[in-house]
């Protein structure tokens, strides 16, 4: 295991350096900079604008910045932020642990719905449980996430005005969240946090549950599987055991971009109910040219993706004999 760690740890130098350098000058293709509006504004004088350059770094060549942002990144600083006027690393970080808890609750809900309801179907073929799943699979499958959640924030909305419940419709805490018991902001925060997972868990379950049926249908027709049911194994081993198990592999091996996927998929969620999160955050940084953040970000999003990568590998050992990491 241990080998197989620095092997991807060495793998992922030129890959996270390539990264770095077509992150950063596609960024700095991008017509203007962070400066542009203060340069359209006749009352900042051009001395003004060359200070600010100065300050900002934004004086030098391309090739200039990026190997100070280089430099100053392997010894963890992503530089700082233009319109913020901080770390990058320290804006950042608590938006992607906001989205991180989110995405979480997403996951968990993602996976206990699609599995379940993926093995049922191709267990209950054609049945009325099977084809009425089916319906609301495909009616989700054909309307973005953000537009039913556009909907369910309308009927919370009904609900709220007819019963008068407190119920979340935006952010992440309650206004008297400060003044509220550790356990009772745990719970404040699980209450806003509900409702976005459940809407975006159960949109993208819809995908997920027909590979899952489609994956077991086809690991059922096998001979393996006939020959243990022959042999007097039981349904439910054959069905988990031999069959789920070996219809899954292609779904672990993909686990390696769930976890970007699943950031960069709940922005939509995020801007929807006004949650705290990265995407709200980064589509400022782009709308202001914001490059330290907009680089910083994308550089952590693709560390992320490598270490899912090594995850899911680890993974698909631990569910296939047949794979080794080493």
């Amino acid at each position: 295991m241990i080998p197989f760690l620095l092997r991807r740890a060495l793998q992922a130098i030129p890959t996270l350096l390539l990264a770095s350098v077509l992150i950063f000058f596609v960024i700095s293709l991008a017509p203007g900079d962070f400066l542009t509006p203060a340069k359209l504004n006749p009352n900042i004088s051009p001395e003004q604008i060359a200070n600010l350059e100065r300050s900002f770094g934004l004086d030098r060549p391309v090739w200039q910045q990026y190997f100070l942002w280089l430099g100053n990144m392997l010894r963890g600083d992503f530089g700082l932020s233009f319109q913020y006027q901080q770390p990058v690393l320290g804006v950042i970080w608590p938006r992607i642990v906001n989205s991180l808890w989110l995405v979480l609750l997403i996951t968990v809900i993602f996976y206990a719905v699609s599995i379940p309801l993926g093995v049922f179907g191709a267990v209950r073929q054609n049945s009325l449980g099977d084809k009425s799943v089916n319906v609301v699979l495909y009616f989700l499958l054909g309307f973005p996430s953000f537009f039913i959640a556009l909907i369910v924030l309308y009927f919370i909305v009904q609900a709220r005005f007819a019963t008068g419940w407190d119920i979340p419709i935006g952010g992440m805490r309650s206004e008297n969240h400060a003044e509220l018991s550790p356990l009772a902001q745990a719970l404040d925060i699980a209450r806003h946090l509900i409702i976005p997972a459940l809407i975006l868990a159960i949109t993208d379950a819809a995908g997920l549950t027909r590979v899952i049926r489609g994956q077991m249908l086809e690991v059922m027709r096998s001979d393996y599987i006939r020959t243990a049911r022959a042999k007097g194994v039981s349904e439910r081993t054959a069905i988990w055991k031999h069959t789920f198990r070996n219809a899954i592999l292609p779904i672990v091996a993909g686990i390696g971009g769930t976890l970007p996927g699943l950031i960069g998929g709940a922005g939509f969620i995020e801007v929807v109910f006004a949650y705290p999160g990265i995407t709200p955050m980064l589509l400022n940084a782009i709308n202001t040219q914001d490059l330290y953040l907009i680089a910083g970000f994308t550089m952590i999003t693709t560390v992320l993706l490598i270490i899912g990568n090594a995850i899911s590998d680890i993974l698909l050992a631990v569910v296939d004999p047949r794979v080794s990491v080493s």
